[in-house]
Parts: structure tokens; C-alpha cells; sequence
């Protein structure tokens, strides 16, 4: 009989233990992050890892893909189904590798691209001179008004009638209010550019109806899969039908070769569970968590960016506090509240310290928790800030958290 894991490695089986221990027991708030279903979790677990697909259904260059095509089909349908597009590529291997595969569909190396800047909110993909969006081709950033830190259109106008770009990117990795699709088509539209929406961080809130969608305004989306979807890690691309074939081809054979069949299992199963009622009603207590607790940290006296938000993230400015973003990062997690740091709007702190910490509501509240739950949260990161150098009190808020895990079990661990 074949071994077991615990058999042939109890290293990793017991690294894979204490990890599902750790994430039991912890606030996760990275707005990143989340909790996939056991049923995910399952699909990716599968024996779709042995299938090499290259290609795409009822064009690989392998033979036996007939069942593993329905799985991919099936995920694209599913896909168009819930967005709203006319096409689906569900093969990148991250949000990454899906902004990566556009840019190469799209555009010419040096050719010009508008995007946000990294300390307003945007990604590194979204052509930080460090990663290849920003060595490959003329990213010009936009940002954010000084006064109210939200997305500056008029500004974005300006730099696109002056640098013309042929693609606009919006979207963010670290910006808590609602970004207006409609406004930026018609600014692409104004220069003759393609719109891309990067809608990674709040696909799952698009799906649940808790956020406007980029449907009918960006011609080209992009989004991972393992934020406020509750999928498998991964990424997508989402497409009007004019840039079908070239969006495929800038996945495959453009930027990646053969795609991970049990991943996009586990991706069509995220997109059933992301078009239910109860997926909706999730999406919808996501963001109103995500208030609750800005209204808490802010009533305590914490500086918010941009004043709140109407996402499912929260961005603290900690200066105030007298701590930088990565002494408060660190002490948040030693009080088992794990967040991470960032810059915010016009810092003066590089990106590896930071002045401000991210934090979110999505796997909160994949774990049931609701208004009351947040309103205790925001005043234990309130006391663990203000105790950044009492270990004996952030010990004390650690017990007080692990209290409240244990009253709300996280989905998908193995192990409770």
C-alpha cells in the first residue's frame, strides 16, 4: 500500500500541521488573503496535478486532455458567467503573471502605459521600475490628491493628454475606496487607449455585487483568484472578444507553458461558490466589516487614509502612534493579529518600513465574523499599538485572540 504523507515526509506533514495550527489561531488580516473551502482545497489537491494540458481545450499539444478539457471549459464558462465578459483565460499562475500576459498581448516593449504609483495604492506590476512592468515598457504613474489621498481623475487626464499612452491600468493593491471604471474609460477613450482594470483585490466583492464592475468599461481585466474569491492561488484574464485571441496567446505561448490542471479545477469551483446567494451576502458583510472597524480604529484615534473606505481593506497611518509601519506590523503579530505594513500616499518611508499598515475584512469574515466581532478587534489593535514595547499586555491580547478564533473556526483547515 502506497505511504502517506506522515510516512514518507514527517518534516513537511508536520510543517503542513503547524501552519493550519498558526492560521487557526491568528486574526489574518491581510487583505490578501483568505481561507478556500475544503471543497477548493480538495480540487487542487487532486490527481489533475499529473495531466500536462499545454495548449488550450481542443488544442493541446499532448494527447488524453478530453477530461481535463471540461474542467478548464467549465471554468471559463463559469467565469464569463459571473463577470460578465465575453472571454475567460483562467491558465495564469498569479495576478502577476496575468497583468504580465496583457502587457505582452497588448503592447510593444517601450511602448507607453498610464498606471498607479506604488505608494498611492498600486502594484508592482503596474510598472515599478524594480519589476519587469517597469523595465519592459514607459510606465507613467498617476496618483492620488494630497488632501483627500483618493484617485486623482483629473490628474490622470492631464498625464494621458500629455504622454498618450495605449494603456491605462486601474486597480490596487493598497487603496481602500471604490475606483471608478466609468470615469477612466472615458479618459482612455479621450487618448485612443486600451482600459485595463487590475481588479485582483476586489474581484470578490465585483462578484458578490459589493463593489461596481469593470464590465462595460475596461475592455481588458485581470484579477487573482485566492483574495476576496476564496480560490486557489492563481490569476485570470477576463476579456471583451476583440482581444480574445490575443489575450490567449499572451498567456500561452507568450508568457507561460503548460497549465496547472488541478488549480483550475479548484478555479472553477471558487466561481461556483462565488455566483450563490450566500457568496453575495458575504461580499456584502466583507465591506460593511471593513467599516466597522475603520469607524472603531478611527474613534480611538488612528489616522485612516483617504478618511475610511468602501472596500474590504483598511490603510492605518501608525506615525501618529509614534511607531513606523514595520515595528507596528511586528507587534500586531506578536499580539496574534497579523497584518503588514505599507506605505501610504506621499510617504517618506521606503516601501521595506512603511508608514502605514494594510489591514482587511475578507477572512474575517469567512470566518462568520460580523459588526460586534469588529468593534472588539479594532480596540485590540488599538491596545496592541499603544503597547508595542509591553510584552505582558500584547501577551494578554494574544490569549484574547486566540479566545475569539476558537469561537470562530476558520473553513477548510483539516485539523479543528
Amino acid at each position: 500500500m502506497e505511504s502517506s504523507l506522515a510516512e514518507t515526509d514527517p518534516q513537511i506533514e508536520g510543517i503542513i500541521g503547524r501552519e493550519e495550527q498558526r492560521q487557526a489561531i491568528v486574526l489574518e488580516m491581510i487583505p490578501s488573503e483568505n481561507y478556500a473551502s475544503r471543497a477548493v482545497i480538495q480540487a487542487v489537491g487532486s490527481v489533475l496535478t499529473n495531466k500536462y494540458a499545454e495548449g488550450y481545450p481542443g488544442a493541446r499539444y499532448y494527447q488524453g486532455n478530453e477530461i481535463v478539457d471540461e474542467a478548464e471549459n467549465l471554468a471559463r464558462d463559469r467565469a464569463v458567467e459571473l463577470f460578465h465578459f465575453d472571454h475567460a483565460n483562467v491558465q495564469p499562475h498569479s495576478g502577476t503573471q496575468a497583468n504580465m500576459a496583457v502587457y505582452l498581448s497588448l503592447l510593444q516593449p517601450g511602448e507607453t502605459v498610464l498606471g498607479m504609483q506604488l505608494d498611492a495604492g498600486g502594484h508592482l506590476t503596474h510598472g515599478h521600475k524594480v519589476n519587469a512592468s517597469g523595465k519592459l515598457y514607459n510606465f507613467v504613474s498617476y496618483g492620488v490628491d494630497r488632501e483627500t489621498e483618493m484617485i486623482d481623475y483629473d490628474g490622470m487626464l492631464t498625464l494621458a493628454k500629455e504622454h498618450r499612452p495605449k494603456l491605462i491600468v486601474v486597480g490596487a493593491t493598497a487603496y481602500p475606496r471604490q475606483i471608478n471604471f466609468e470615469r477612466a474609460r472615458e479618459i482612455a477613450d479621450e487618448v485612443e487607449a486600451v482600459l485595463m482594470a487590475d481588479m485582483a483585490h476586489i474581484s470578490g466583492l465585483i462578484a458578490g455585487g459589493a463593489h461596481p464592475s469593470p464590465a462595460g468599461h475596461a475592455q481588458v481585466v485581470t484579477t487573482s483568484t485566492h483574495k476576496t474569491l476564496r480560490g486557489p492561488r492563481g490569476g485570470m484574464v477576463l476579456s471583451d472578444s476583440k482581444y480574445a485571441r490575443r489575450v490567449d496567446r499572451g498567456v500561452f505561448p507568450g508568457s507561460q507553458g503548460g497549465p496547472m490542471m488541478h488549480v483550475i479545477a479548484g478555479k472553477a469551483v471558487m466561481l461556483k461558490e462565488a455566483a450563490s446567494p450566500r457568496f453575495q451576502q458575504y461580499a456584502r458583510q466583507t465591506v460593511k466589516n471593513a467599516g466597522v472597524l475603520a469607524e472603531t480604529l478611527e474613534e480611538s484615534g488612528l489616522r485612516l487614509v483617504s478618511g475610511g473606505t468602501e472596500t474590504h481593506l483598511v490603510l492605518v497611518d501608525v506615525t501618529p502612534l509614534g511607531v513606523l509601519g514595520k515595528v507596528a506590523a511586528t507587534t500586531l503579530e506578536s499580539a496574534g493579529i497579523v497584518t503588514n505594513y505599507n506605505t501610504i500616499p506621499f510617504d517618506v518611508q521606503p516601501p521595506t518600513i512603511g508608514s502605514g499598515v494594510r489591514m482587511g475584512t475578507p477572512a474575517l469574515t469567512t470566518r462568520g465574523m460580523r459588526d460586534q466581532e469588529m468593534r472588539t478587534i479594532g480596540h485590540l489593535i488599538v491596545r496592541a499599538l499603544q503597547s508595542h514595547d509591553d510584552e505582558g499586555e500584547l501577551t494578554r491580547i494574544r490569549g484574547e485572540v486566540r479566545e475569539l478564533c476558537e469561537a470562530f473556526p476558520a473553513p477548510g483547515l483539516l485539523q479543528q
